[in-house]
Formats: structure tokens, sequence, C-alpha cells
């Protein structure tokens, strides 16, 4: 049994993500501790909310290093909404606020001129631009954001979703990293499913 963990970044309700991936056979912890994401063969990053506060609480726990050794050393990574968003350089929510910079990329909000009703929640297609069987076209998952990454490499790019007219980046896969934008943990089966073949995986 993979060794999985949720990190507590202090800016979620990780008992949701807990028991979905619980739901899928796997009991996973949750945790803020060096020496458990250090053991860790896949950490799950969950967030909802601001993107300063969540680098500050990372900060505070002095995990960003335990984090980032963890991706660059190969071992599986997802990273969910908020957490999805702190793998990229920096967003402008609330002043200019630098993350983790795994990724190439900023986080921007909507053009609410695009987009008219902002926040984006509800239920919402994802369109595959790669054929990797985590994440299907036209299937609906579950969003709650204001703002949407836009990464540098748009070969990263696994699925896009389309808000009024506008396109965006609903999930990425880069090598052992998978983003999504969305909550596998509130989109019902399909959200279930999309975990049970990430987490269980043959890959590292």
């Amino acid at each position: 049994m993979k060794k999985v963990s949720i990190i507590d970044s202090g800016t979620s309700n990780l008992f949701s993500i807990k028991n979905a991936i619980r739901k899928v056979g796997i009991e996973a912890k949750i945790t803020s501790k060096k020496s458990e994401i250090d053991k860790s063969e896949i950490l799950v990053l969950p967030g909802v909310g601001s993107f300063k506060q969540a680098m500050d609480n990372l900060n505070k726990k002095k995990i960003i290093k335990p984090i980032k050794d963890h991706i660059l050393s190969g071992k599986r990574f997802l990273g969910i909404c908020l957490g999805f968003q702190l793998l990229f350089e920096r967003s402008s929510e609330f002043g200019n606020t630098k993350g983790l910079s795994i990724l190439k990329g900023s986080v921007k909000p909507f053009d609410k001129k695009k987009v008219k009703s902002v926040p984006h929640v509800g239920w919402n297609k994802t369109k595959e631009k790669k054929k990797l069987n985590y994440v299907k076209s036209n299937e609906f998952y579950y969003f709650v954001h204001s703002f949407y990454a836009k990464p540098k490499n748009i070969n990263i790019v696994y699925t896009t979703t389309t808000a009024d007219n506008f396109i965006f980046c609903s999930s990425i896969i880069n090598k052992n990293i998978f983003g999504c934008q969305f909550h596998p943990e509130k989109s019902g089966k399909q959200g279930l499913n999309f975990l049970k073949k990430f987490l269980k995986s043959n890959a590292r």
C-alpha cells in the first residue's frame, strides 16, 4: 500500500479529500510534519481560499522545502484547486505573491467582461488535450474559484474547461505532477474514479 499524505496548509476542509481517498481504498494521513512528508510516496495538496495565506501558512510550518524536495525527487504529487495554483511562480491575488515555482506560469483573476459569473462555481465539463485516461472529455467536475492558472508551457495542459466563452486550463500533468482546478472529492463518481486511477497507478 502506497503511503499517501495530505498536506495541511491551513486553508481547506481536509476531511472531505481524506474521506474521498478512503472510498477508493487508500488510507491517507493529514500532516504538516517534515518527517511525514519525507516518508510519503504520494503527496496531496488541497486548498481553498487565499493564495497568499496558503503560502504564508506553508512558510510558517516550514514545509515548503520538503514539498519541493518531494516533487523534485520524482515522487508523485497531486495539487487540487488552490493546491494546484500554488505550484506556479506567482499569483496576483491580494497583491503579487510568490508561489512554489515548481511550474513556470502565473495565477490570474477571471476577466469579468469575459466570464459573467465570478466566482466560477458549480459543475462544468473538461476537454482532454491529451489521451491519458485520468479524466475524459465531456465529464462534469465541480469547480469553485475566481482565479485560474496560466502555464507558460502549454504542453503540460491536460484538460481545459470553458466558462461562458473563456477557455482556461483545468488540469495539468507534468512528469510526476498532476494538478487540477476542479475538486475531485466533490465531483461524485467521476471524481472518485480519477482519484483511484491516479493514486493506484503504478507510475512513480
